[in-house]
């Protein structure tokens, strides 16, 4: 019996499936880990602000061409600041595009155990406005994060929108989506084609419900 038994651990110890099991990712869990979160829930609130609950931290396309104030004190919509952002649309990477996603936690492009549990919102709410009222944004979006280990279980969009002068509410529906897991809180894209010589807008109170 207790031959048995060495060979049985022997053989357990040294096969390769052995081995291999111990480099396995682990299968991550996603909403049975995260508790559904009370609405209103805010992206941005407010400069530093304790309701703030995502971070532009992922920039994209050509990055270098994107300036960011989260303290902007120019005309918010509510509040005592708003988000400005300025494009400059040189192809400084020769992408021709760019764009900033809303991470949790920062720079979490899906790697890291993240997000929050959205599934009691039905809509995701922001206010934006254009320097000029010429600017346009190639897409807002919210989820859509799925290249890593982690991914979101949602991912919705507008596209093409033109802004104005004046602040306007924009609104992404997200009614029967699965907003279980949500790491890429919200995000915007804008290209060189639809603004030839840059833009700047400004964006406040991005909130789910």
């Amino acid at each position: 019996m207790k031959n048995s038994l060495s060979l049985f651990l022997s053989f357990l110890l040294f096969s390769p499936l052995f081995f291999a099991s111990l480099f396995l990712p682990l299968t991550p869990s996603f909403s049975q880990d995260l508790d559904p979160q009370p609405m209103p829930f805010h992206v941005y609130k407010d400069a530093s602000s304790s309701e703030n609950h995502y971070i532009p931290s992922g920039w994209m396309g050509d990055h270098k061409d994107i300036e960011m104030n989260l303290n902007c004190r120019t005309t918010p919509y509510e509040g005592a600041a708003c988000i400005k952002f300025t494009y400059k649309a040189t192809g400084s990477q020769g992408e021709n595009w760019a764009g900033i996603y809303f991470l949790h936690p920062t720079d979490n492009w899906g790697m890291l155990d993240g997000g929050y549990n959205l599934s009691k919102a039905a809509k995701l709410l922001f206010y934006a406005r254009g320097e000029k009222g010429t600017e346009v944004i190639s897409e807002f979006k919210a989820g859509g994060i799925n290249g890593g280990k982690y991914t979101d279980s949602a991912s919705a969009s507008i596209f093409n929108i033109a802004l104005t002068q004046d602040w306007k509410q924009y609104t992404i529906d997200l009614q029967g989506q699965d907003l279980s897991r949500i790491i890429g809180g919200f995000c915007w894209s804008a290209d060189k084609e639809r603004n030839p010589n840059g833009m700047t807008f400004y964006l406040d109170d991005i909130r789910y419900e």
